[in-house]
């Protein structure tokens, strides 16, 4: 009788993998992502991205699960007042690490061959815990979640990224092409799929990656696409049932606009007010479907329902007055080849959907040329009151921050919320 692979072989195939091909490939050079986290606004966005209640600090604990050849390092950079902790079961991923820690002198990160199964060996806690591209490839990914829950702080937030089933179709299929002609992991044969790629026929579900994809022709992650020995997706109804199997709580996708049924083609489609009658979940689960393209979910997790109840944005009371909005770096304001009535659009460049976009009126514009990150909604809109626009417009403000914010546009500091300003009343 054939031995079934147990965890702890299915890992050490995973390991001698990344051994080999390590992934991402290893850079030198971090200076440009250096000065790109050493402005202040993108930290502050980046903070309040996970925390909207919390006051903005910059010294929280961060375990980096399964950090590759540079991703602890990164965020040591990014968060230079942080204690970061960087695990990951290759060899080869530690020690690009350990010579990027040693050439920026990064004293605030600590780096350990380690899996995420034992991680509660290092008998710490997080306040943040990032595992992005990791779960996926895990023989048991709840036990893997459920680890990472065990060392997260209760006030805690994940960044969580897996893969998703129907924009990597093509990929699946070449995995099983590999598989059947036996293509394995080595030099020669990578080199030879290459070349092989570009024969793939005009319309196969992989050109359309293999286009946007460039670093497709990088042999490590071509070899981590096509070639890894263990690997799933997740598409949303399965990535809910995992984070509930794994003990922790959904708070937000990292760009929720894509999954909204008030941005781009969904707020336009006839089937609008159907999928706004489902539930949350439900409502991101048809909406995968619709789009057809998704390659990942990233998103946000809290250690438990309470704290992402703490986190939450709610515009249906007057305490959203006192929210601080905070453009997301990625934010720009375009005054070209504009619609009828707009005055500029608003759109967020890190989207990967043409039509999500924000078109906004002359009043909307005012508003949003006076965030500056200190400023309050309320007091936004008592500085752009005039007689020439008439009463102030607390409803159009209301629905025109709430826009904002599910378009990706802004995040708010709500660490003061005071309710309405006197003005209001």
């Amino acid at each position: 009788m054939n031995r079934v692979p147990s965890v702890v072989d299915t890992t050490q195939v995973v390991c001698d993998f990344y051994d080999r091909y390590p992934y991402p490939p290893p850079v030198e050079d971090l200076e440009t992502y250096r000065r790109q986290w050493d402005k202040l606004p993108r930290r502050r966005a980046d903070f309040h991205l996970f925390w909207p209640a919390s006051a903005f600090r910059e010294d929280q604990s961060i375990l980096v699960a399964g950090c590759g050849t540079s991703q602890a390092a990164k965020h040591a950079l990014r968060w230079p007042s942080a204690r970061v902790t960087g695990i990951d079961v290759s060899a080869t991923s530690v020690d690009c690490t350990t010579q990027l820690k040693r050439k920026y002198k990064l004293e605030n990160l600590q780096v350990y061959q380690l899996s995420i199964r034992n991680v509660s060996d290092l008998d710490l806690s997080f306040d943040q815990i990032v595992c992005t591209g990791v779960l996926h490839h895990l023989v048991d990914p709840v036990a893997g979640l459920r680890s990472l829950r065990s060392v997260l702080k209760p006030h805690g937030a994940m960044h969580l990224m897996v893969y998703a089933p129907y924009g990597r179709a093509g990929v699946y299929m070449l995995q099983e092409f590999c598989q059947r002609v036996g293509i394995q992991p080595g030099d020669t044969e990578i080199r030879d799929l290459i070349g092989a790629l570009g024969a793939l026929p005009e319309g196969h579900p992989l050109r359309t990656l293999l286009s946007k994809a460039l670093d497709f022709q990088n042999e490590a992650a071509l070899a981590d696409a096509l070639l890894h020995p263990q690997d799933r997706a997740y598409a949303v109804p399965q990535l809910f049932d995992l984070l509930d199997e794994g003990g922790v709580t959904f708070g937000r996708w990292l760009r929720q606009a894509p999954y909204s049924v008030q941005c781009g083609i969904f707020a336009k489609i006839p089937q609008r007010k159907r999928i706004e009658l489902l539930g949350p979940p439900a409502q991101y689960a048809a909406i995968e479907l619709f789009r057809g393209t998704m390659v990942r979910h990233s998103f946000v997790a809290y250690a438990n329902d309470e704290e992402r109840s703490h986190h939450q944005i709610d515009f249906t009371g007057d305490a959203w007055l006192a929210y601080v909005p905070i453009r997301m770096p990625e934010t720009i304001c375009v005054r070209d080849s504009l619609p009828p009535a707009a005055a500029a659009v608003l759109l967020n460049q890190a989207h990967t959907y043409a039509d999500l976009f924000l078109p906004i009126r002359s009043i909307e514009k005012a508003w949003f040329d006076e965030i500056e990150g200190t400023r309050t909604i309320g007091e936004i809109v008592e500085r752009t009151a005039s007689p020439s626009r008439g009463a102030k417009d607390v409803d159009g403000a209301r629905a025109f921050f709430e826009r904002l914010w599910w378009h990706d546009l802004v995040v708010f500091d709500s660490s003061c919320r005071e309710g309405p300003n006197s003005w209001v009343r």
